[in-house]
């Protein structure tokens, strides 16, 4: 309680805006496990708890004024304009200030407040990150972890022993949240993952350090870190354990990649690393990503559980509900084997919008029986041929050619590992038993989504997909004819068949869809 009533007092000095140097109008407060953190509207002033955590120890004026020092010089490596200098918090008479004369009794990391609306985690729930912004990220950390140094001792970190302590730490510091924020279930088998993916790739990760791939690294790379406001801004690296920073870049380079996936954005997930990929020429390192998210989730899950143990933190509930996503998403990446999913319904069910969902926010491949059959047929995907049912590209001979094409893009997919929808109407049980065999023979596990809808909204959404350029040439005169000729699913198990209906948000399809596979 002690640490509690110290913080709080400063806490209320600091508050003030007559204890800064510009007086600024106004002080926002807020706080992380570490830090108290105090925007002045022009600044960031970050003053360390004094908190001895296990894994970071701010006990003593001392270390918190060389962890400060840490704090911005490694900062300045990727964000040197943010990270302006460490200025004391002193104390004169009962007044407390900052960067005035007195007794020292605290040190604060000053740096230029940037706009927090302008984050990566801002911006994702409102679809303002794109493809292109994800690359460029990619590309200042290609160029960042090319120049980062790297020696004998920080390679030590990326031997498999090294590896091991941190996976073992995580374990028992998260044990004590089993039936909080994780199952016992997710957490055997979590561990079970690591210990067999360890235990059957120890060369992989010594040919990762003989290839100078373990660097001193930014350690704590999610989307609340980056920041797009005039340039590209990477801060809050971790400054108080090197063996937290020192790492594989491929597990810096997860990081970031999960962030994404936890917010549903697989997409931009995949063309961040397929980006980085590309400009640090390391290919190898997609044969550790899903290791390393599965472990930078777990991280975040724990560290999210133990804001629940902190008086100082009143917002539990949030907390609990941040540690239970980032500990399912963990448990997600033990899945080894890949997914095949196939859609199936009439035209006009949503089924396409339903595809292209869920590999957005999945990271799978969607093959598109509109696209593939528009292909074979030599024509623009944009370009409507509006043939009688079973007629021209639509008769039972050219879409058997559709299916085989697809059956084959998707196998190749499948071999790599790589989970894939099949989008299509799957409208007979012989299609259906055939990408069931298909799932068989590649080792995939395989879901069929029904999607179904009310007549009067099918004749609405036809209607309005043709004034706008659709992919598909489904119309209202075609869905009679189909309905007749839909074969009902009654041939497949429970436990690979899903329906849907359309009409409710596409986000309440999704969860229903990952939790069933997931």
């Amino acid at each position: 309680m002690e640490t509690v009533s110290k913080s709080s007092a400063l806490v209320e000095a600091l508050l003030k805006p007559e204890a800064y140097p510009d007086h600024p109008q106004r002080v926002e407060f807020t706080q992380t496990q570490m830090s108290l953190v105090f925007l002045t509207g022009d600044y960031v002033f970050k003053v360390k708890k004094p908190v001895n955590l296990g894994y970071l120890d701010y006990t003593t004026l001392e270390k918190r004024h060389y962890f400060c020092q840490q704090e911005l010089e490694l900062n300045r490596r990727l964000s040197p304009d943010v990270y302006l200098e460490v200025i004391p918090v002193v104390k004169n008479g009962e007044r407390i200030s900052i960067g005035d004369k007195g007794e020292v009794i605290d040190y604060a990391v000053k740096m230029m407040q940037l706009p927090r609306e302008r984050n990566m985690d801002s911006l994702l729930p409102h679809n303002q990150v794109t493809v292109e912004m994800v690359v460029n990220v990619a590309k200042k950390l290609a160029a960042f972890h090319d120049s980062a140094a790297t020696n004998p001792q920080i390679s030590a970190f990326g031997k498999l022993d090294a590896i091991l302590v941190n996976i073992t730490e995580n374990y028992t510091q998260a044990k004590k949240y089993i039936g909080k924020s994780i199952s016992v279930d997710k957490y055997d088998r979590i561990n079970v993952y690591n210990d067999k993916f360890t235990s059957e790739n120890k060369l992989l990760f010594q040919k990762r350090i003989d290839n100078s791939r373990i660097k001193d690294c930014h350690g704590d790379l999610h989307a609340a870190h980056v920041c797009f406001a005039n340039g590209i801004y990477i801060y809050d690296c971790i400054e108080f354990n090197d063996r937290f920073r020192y790492c594989d870049v491929a597990s810096e380079i997860a990081f970031l990649a999960m962030d994404l996936d936890r917010y549903q954005r697989a997409d931009l997930s995949r063309a961040f690393v397929n980006a980085y990929v590309k400009f640090s020429q390391d290919e190898e390192l997609l044969r550790l990503l899903n290791f390393y998210k599965c472990y930078r989730a777990y991280v975040r899950g724990k560290v999210e559980s133990f804001k629940m143990d902190d008086p100082l933190i009143a917002e539990k509930d949030t907390a609990l509900a941040a540690a239970k996503g980032y500990f399912d998403l963990a448990y997600r990446y033990t899945k080894e084997k890949p997914f095949l999913l196939i859609t199936s319904g009439m035209v006009g069910t949503g089924k396409s919008t339903v595809a292209q969902a869920l590999s957005r926010s999945l990271g799978f491949v969607v093959i598109s029986s509109d696209v593939t059959r528009k292909k074979l047929a030599g024509i623009s995907p944009t370009e409507h041929r509006f043939e009688e049912f079973r007629g021209g590209i639509y008769s039972e001979d050219f879409s058997r050619k559709t299916y085989e094409e697809m059956f084959v893009q998707a196998r190749a997919l499948l071999a790599k590992g790589q989970s894939v929808i099949l989008d299509a109407s799957f409208k007979k049980k012989e299609e259906r038993a055939r990408a069931m065999k298909l799932a068989r023979e590649t080792k995939a596990d395989f879901i069929a989504i029904e999607c179904i809808l009310d007549e009067n909204t099918i004749k609405r959404r036809l209607e309005q997909r043709l004034k706008e350029g659709s992919v598909s040439d489904g119309r209202w005169e075609i869905y009679a004819s189909q309905k007749q000729d839909f074969h009902k699913i009654m041939e497949l198990p429970q436990q690979n068949h899903i329906i849907v209906d359309t009409s409710q948000p596409v986000n309440d399809i999704i969860k229903a869809v990952w939790e069933r596979i997931y």
